[in-house]
């Protein structure tokens, strides 16, 4: 793993720290583990939920944009927003995404934590993201990402994949 991503990985592993410790996640009355990492975040549903409900701060989700294959052309299309948009809570610091945004970073999250774990760089999975595929209806898999059922397909296929599992 280079050392980028790896300089990426304990940014995040501290922001998302900051974040669950943070009032907009304390008030809920749920321990959180002092160091959480991203990866545990991510294995962790309460903590998800919890995290969508308050609002995905930009300074994480930055690090988020850092971390997986996506564009910025790419996230403001999976979110349904204008680039402008994202832009615009990049100048305002301290701006926390809707909750329905916020969730289609969390599952973005997942298919590159699935994604990293399947391909070992993220340029591999970048390249599989972009090419058609034919398990998923010849449509790159990139394409399904804007609506849930399409993320639990294209994680499906990432799943078969690593097991071996060629459709």
């Amino acid at each position: 793993m280079s050392a980028t991503i790896s300089n990426i990985e304990t940014r995040l592993n501290r922001e998302i720290t900051a974040f669950l410790h943070s009032d907009r996640i304390t008030n809920h009355q749920i321990e959180v583990n002092k160091s959480i990492t991203y990866e545990g975040f991510l294995e962790s549903k309460i903590l998800i939920i919890l995290a969508i409900r308050a609002g995905i701060p930009y300074s994480l989700f930055n690090l988020i944009q850092d971390y997986a294959p996506f564009t910025e052309s790419d996230w403001a299309d999976l979110l349904n927003i204008s680039t402008k948009s994202l832009h615009r809570y990049k100048a305002f610091s301290g701006h926390y995404f809707k909750p329905v945004h916020s969730e289609k970073i969390i599952e973005m999250s997942e298919v590159t934590k699935v994604g990293l774990d399947v391909f070992g760089n993220i340029e591999k999975l970048r390249l599989w993201l972009n090419t058609p595929n034919y398990a998923l209806g010849k449509l790159a898999p990139i394409e399904l990402l804007k609506d849930s059922y399409g993320k639990e397909m294209v994680i499906s296929e990432l799943i078969r994949i690593n097991h071996g599992i060629l459709v």
